[in-house]
């Protein structure tokens, strides 16, 4: 739901909220129905006495007397007496449970005739009637006498419960939500392909054993990568070994020119596979980030290539120096060129800009390009569309190095058929990279 945090810590503070907040809530709902009988059961009592009282006190003086007695309770005790004239219209009561027990629990005591109304003719109080003789009057007991004090004392406490549970709350889910953050920023380490920093083991026992466990996973994939790494080196360098005395033989044959530079050339093709091997494995997560000017980098690159016959289309934009591993964006570069030259034709276009508080490097080509269903698939390490693309050979790591080495970056890699026919390879990069 959109309106929801998205933080745990906001989450778990907003139930607790709710959850004491509704809790106050039926528990003063509840104090409100268990204490309603008694107060309606003492307002009426108080009400039938001091009707019951002012009509005795009335019978009992002297009729010269009556209006100075009336007056004498008006003035000290606030209670009125008024006459009942006829045809006089009384309102129902209104639809309050406390008045209604009440105005029932005085017509019990005081008789079936008795009439009950509440701030009648727009006079505050409650209007009980009763007879004298074959007259009826009024007594209006202050309305002060029949409500009860808001419960203000029960608010503030509430608002110090709400404050305190708030804070057991926060600090409970701050001791939940480190741990989670810190494993969180370790397994985006994972992901970049870095080795992350080790969790600190502490806390409840289930975040302890979390944080245990993914320290292990993350030594023991430290200890299969660098077993890895040395396993490779170690075949690269017996294999290349022969291919290079193999070379050296083909060189000496006496063999037709077309025949000895064609197995030179598989020859060739054998060491760059072994080679992309050897980079994919070993990455360069150990190279020190350093202020660089990514288009002078890519026009080194196309100096080198323009020295080995290739020659590279540039269109680069003003950027800003960027906190890059050198050698790694070279290799980034060179295996984007040198797809695009091998799948893609001889015009290879390289365009820097910066879009959307980004920085993009496209690297363009004019070949067939790649289906829309397979580009997350050629992102894979030894995924290759040689059908699609029309050419043969490659070990399909070219692009899962380059994509290994934007992500190191904190970037990414995408695929983007041009409209105008051929493949733009995008890096897009943060411009605090």
């Amino acid at each position: 739901m959109s309106f929801m945090p998205r933080t745990l810590l906001a989450r778990i503070m907003l139930l607790i909220a709710f959850l004491l907040m509704a809790g106050q809530y039926a528990a003063f709902r509840l104090f409100e129905y268990v204490e309603r009988e008694p107060r309606a059961s003492a307002a009426a009592l108080q009400a039938v006495s001091i009707a019951n009282l002012t009509r005795a006190a009335l019978l009992a003086a002297h009729e010269d007397r009556r209006l100075q007695l009336l007056t004498e309770l008006s003035q000290t005790e606030g209670v009125r007496v008024y006459p009942i004239e006829i045809f006089e219209i009384v309102e129902p009561l209104p639809d309050d449970p406390l008045l209604r027990l009440i105005a029932h629990k005085i017509i019990q005591q005081m008789g079936a005739g008795t009439v009950v109304s509440i701030n009648h003719l727009g006079l505050p109080g409650l209007w009980v009637s009763f007879s004298i003789d074959d007259e009826d009057f009024w007594v209006v007991i202050p309305k002060i006498r029949t409500e009860r004090p808001a419960p203000w004392q029960w608010v503030e406490w509430a608002a110090l419960m709400l404050v305190l549970s708030l804070a057991g709350a926060y600090f409970i889910a701050a001791r939940i939500n480190r741990p989670l953050h810190l494993l969180a920023k370790a397994a985006d380490q994972v992901a970049r392909g870095q080795t992350a920093d080790r969790l600190p083991e502490y806390g409840v026992q289930e975040l302890q054993r979390v944080s245990h466990t993914f320290n292990e996973m993350t030594e023991a994939l430290a200890r299969l990568d660098a077993e890895r790494t040395l396993l490779l080196a170690g075949v690269s360098h017996d294999l290349r070994t022969p291919l290079a005395r193999l070379r050296l033989s083909v060189e000496m044959l006496s063999a037709s020119d077309s025949l000895k530079a064609g197995m030179i050339q598989d020859i060739e093709d054998m060491d760059g596979i072994i080679r992309q091997f050897l980079d994919f494995v070993r990455g360069l997560e150990g190279e020190m980030e350093q202020k660089e000017d990514l288009n002078a980098l890519i026009e080194s690159t196309a100096d080198r290539y323009a020295r080995s016959g290739h020659t590279l289309h540039l269109n680069l934009g003003p950027l800003p120096e960027l906190m890059l591993r050198p050698l790694a964006m070279q290799r980034l570069l060179g295996n984007l060129i040198d797809n695009a030259f091998a799948y893609g034709g001889k015009k290879v276009e390289l365009m820097t800009r910066q879009q959307n508080g980004t920085i993009a490097l496209s690297v363009l080509d004019n070949g067939p390009g790649i289906p829309a269903e397979d580009m997350e698939r050629v992102l894979r390490p030894f995924e290759r569309l040689d059908s699609a693309r029309g050419q043969e050979g490659g070990s399909g790591l070219g692009l899962a190095i380059a994509d290994r080495i934007a992500r190191l970056h904190g970037g990414h890699l995408s695929l983007h058929n041009r409209d105008s026919g051929g493949l733009e390879v995008r890096i897009t990069l943060s411009r605090k990279s």
